[in-house]
């Protein structure tokens, strides 16, 4: 299982840090991507690790989203800097073995999602 938290309302410049928890088994050698979707649009890749720690981002969001996982802690984050209103979206976090990091079919376990508003 993965729980998301740490979404919420901010503004436009703000910083936020989303938490992905996991439960019911190890993922240190699943990779993890972290996706969003908007109203009406389909679901995107944002970023990923994988169990070497490597990561991968999309371009919307390079150089100012960090994505990091505790394996200690079964836990993953998203850190999320100088937002934009673009960046609201529900954003989820899964967990896979993947041979194509940004692919969603690749991911096996999926959490419920955060909303994250960005204001402007």
């Amino acid at each position: 299982q993965l729980v998301e938290s740490g979404g919420g309302l901010v503004q436009a410049g703000d910083s936020l840090r989303l938490s992905c928890a996991a439960s019911g088994r190890t993922f240190s050698n699943y990779d993890v991507g972290w996706f969003r979707q908007s109203p009406g649009k389909e679901r995107e890749f944002v970023a990923s690790i994988n169990w070497a720690g490597g990561t991968f981002f999309a371009d919307s969001v390079k150089g100012r989203f960090t994505i990091s996982r505790n394996s200690a802690k079964n836990t993953f984050y998203l850190q999320m800097n100088s937002l934009k209103p673009e960046d609201t979206a529900g954003y989820y976090c899964a967990a896979g073995r993947t041979a194509v990091t940004w692919a969603e079919r690749e991911y096996e376990f999926w959490g419920q999602g955060t909303q994250v508003t960005v204001s402007s």
